[in-house]
């Protein structure tokens, strides 16, 4: 599955080959006790998407103390596709398909250090985009997020980067740029 990410740029290229190696490395990959162990783990992030009026909804996330996707850890033996499905209902109370016109498979990868309440450890984070309108409703879980909110593809490039998700914006630019193939 990492193979078929086609990097965006060379630190995209840097994260999809550790993560193949880490991955062959036969390292324990599935979070088995929070909030680090093992200290590197994978992730699914699902990116909720307005392709129509260039916006993506993220959720400002307690622990992380960043504005994020939503997203959740991969369980043992989960497809990353079945990750995104059951956080999508979990965390945001809603069904979403992948956004049309592009690949199944995850659209980006990236290997990030995590900050705020459970600092320290290391998310191997596979970014899905789904689809939805600005129009739909979601019920945010309180327990993990401060609130949601729909952001411009321009805001996510203009906002302060302490503020997001580092590689937020370097997602919202491969996204874009794969929406007008």
């Amino acid at each position: 599955m990492f193979r078929d990410i086609a990097p965006l740029d060379e630190l995209e290229a840097e994260h999809r080959a550790n993560s193949i190696a880490w991955v062959r490395s036969a390292a324990e990959i599935y979070r088995t006790r929070k909030p680090d162990v093992p200290p590197k783990h994978l992730v699914a992030y699902f990116a909720v998407v307005d392709v129509t009026a260039d916006r993506i909804l993220l959720v400002d996330h307690i622990n992380a103390g960043l504005w994020l996707p939503a997203g959740g850890h991969v369980e043992p033996d989960e497809d990353p596709h079945d990750t995104v499905a059951r956080e999508l209902v979990e965390e945001l109370g809603a069904a979403a398909q992948l956004v049309a016109g592009l690949s199944s498979n995850p659209l980006f990868i990236t290997q990030t250090t995590t900050v705020g309440a459970d600092a320290g450890h290391v998310d191997v984070s596979l970014w899905y985009a789904v689809g939805a309108s600005t129009a739909d409703r979601f019920e945010p879980d309180h327990g993990e997020f401060r609130s949601i909110r729909w952001w411009t593809f321009a805001e996510i490039h203009a906002a302060p980067p302490a503020s997001l998700d580092p590689h937020l914006a370097r997602f919202v630019t491969k996204l874009q740029r794969d929406l007008a193939r």
